[in-house]
């Protein structure tokens, strides 16, 4: 697998519960992370991704841009859940092909936004 695929399954997994299979298939041991709500280790991640899961689950995920550069990969998906869509941006730094290190930036879809482009 490519890295780009990787990082696809990776949103894919752990997008929809799987979180488990995700770290286990597609993180390095070292993995850290940058998202300010948690601890910055895999773990604090782990179960927060979990949380939510049970929490909101997602109904859908769509990745609508994919970009590599070297050992980075970066998605920018729609996130659908019950109550909102957000569209979200994942860096994701690898190395060999596991991702080491990980950013995510979300932001809540406006349905009555002034600006006719959208976020996609």
């Amino acid at each position: 697998m490519t890295n780009k695929e990787i990082a696809i399954s990776f949103l894919k997994l752990a997008g929809f519960g799987e979180v488990d299979k995700a770290f286990e298939d597609f993180t390095a041991p070292e993995f850290i992370h940058h998202n300010q709500y948690f601890k910055g280790d895999r773990d604090a991640l782990k179960d927060a991704m979990m949380e939510v899961h049970q929490l909101s689950p997602n109904r859908s995920i769509e990745i609508k841009y994919c970009y590599t550069d070297g050992n980075t990969v970066i998605t920018h998906s729609q996130v659908v859940k019950n109550d909102m869509e957000i569209a979200v941006v994942h860096i994701f730094r690898f190395k060999g092909d596991k991702i080491v290190e990980l950013w995510d930036l979300g932001q809540v879809i406006q349905k009555d936004s002034p600006n006719e482009n959208g976020l996609f």
